[in-house]
């Protein structure tokens, strides 16, 4: 009976033992050459506290943006925490593009240039690029303090520029397109096509029809921040411009162009988030 028992005992051991191999040989596979990253949802004035909507509306945007990445077999789901996402990449190794994909909250806004801010506008434009170059220096030379002073410029130089411009009634966002997809240039620059459905379109008509042949810009906005500012010919003054397609143009290389696609196509995240390496596979 005694030597049942030592039997019985040493199999269940094994048993354990082997349940125990199997599993972290499974962790292993996962995270071999794979990583892994936490999508921490943060909170608003608008949104106090992240609930299951929240989190299931990033989850489907998230989910969105990893198939347009083109990386397949991702793995998103919740946590414990009631704020965080995890998100399994097999066979990605350099998760850097992933997030930068993941972390933009990609909210889009066309808007249109107030009355008489033409000079304004010009002066602040020049600013921000001034202040690019001299924030590209400090991070280039790792200066702290120049790295800070100019974010902070370009911050308020943002919500100086953004005050030039207003809404539309009711506003033109990402939420009316349909497609988005980066193309090259004449030149060696990129830009990225745009397809609305049919109200977005017919928003994006009414727009450029008020705005066409004043001089006043529309303003492209990508999380509150003016990435383009067209000036729609006079041509389009009694018709607008039809068809509901447009072109986003700046300073864009394939890299960017892609990115900012993927973005647009996934939607725009409700809230803003933090993107977090747990474990990056080798």
């Amino acid at each position: 009976m005694r030597k049942l028992r030592s039997l019985t005992l040493v199999s269940i051991t094994i048993v354990s033992l082997t349940l125990t191999s199997c599993l972290s040989s499974l962790r292993g596979q996962d995270l071999k050459g794979g990583s892994q990253l936490i999508v921490e949802l943060q909170e608003t004035p608008s949104v106090p506290k992240i609930n299951e909507r929240e989190l299931d509306a990033v989850i489907r945007v998230v989910e969105g943006r990893i198939k347009g990445l083109g990386i397949s077999e991702a793995v998103v789901q919740k946590t414990k925490a009631k704020n965080q996402i995890l998100v399994q990449l097999p066979g990605i190794k350099d998760p850097t593009q992933a997030i930068r994909v993941l972390g933009s909250t990609a909210q889009l806004e066309f808007k249109k240039q107030k009355l008489n801010d033409n000079t304004q506008l010009f002066t602040l434009q020049a600013s921000r690029n001034e202040l690019k170059v001299k924030l590209q220096e400090a991070q280039t030379s790792k200066d702290a303090a120049a790295i800070a002073k100019n974010q902070k410029a370009l911050q308020n130089n943002s919500k100086a520029i953004a005050q030039l411009f207003e809404s539309t009634n009711p506003p033109l966002t990402g939420r009316y397109l349909k497609d988005a997809y980066g193309e090259p240039t004449q030149g060696n620059g990129w830009e990225i096509a745009i397809r609305f459905n049919q109200q977005g379109g017919d928003l994006f008509t009414a727009l450029t029809k008020e705005t066409a042949g004043t001089g006043r810009a529309i303003g492209i906005f990508l999380d509150n921040e003016l990435i383009s500012s067209p000036i729609v010919a006079a041509q389009y003054a009694t018709t607008g411009i039809t068809g509901g397609t447009a072109v986003i143009t700046g300073r864009f290389n394939a890299t960017d162009a892609n990115d900012l696609s993927v973005q647009l196509r996934g939607g725009a995240l409700p809230v803003p988030v933090k993107v977090k390496v747990v474990n990056s596979g080798s």
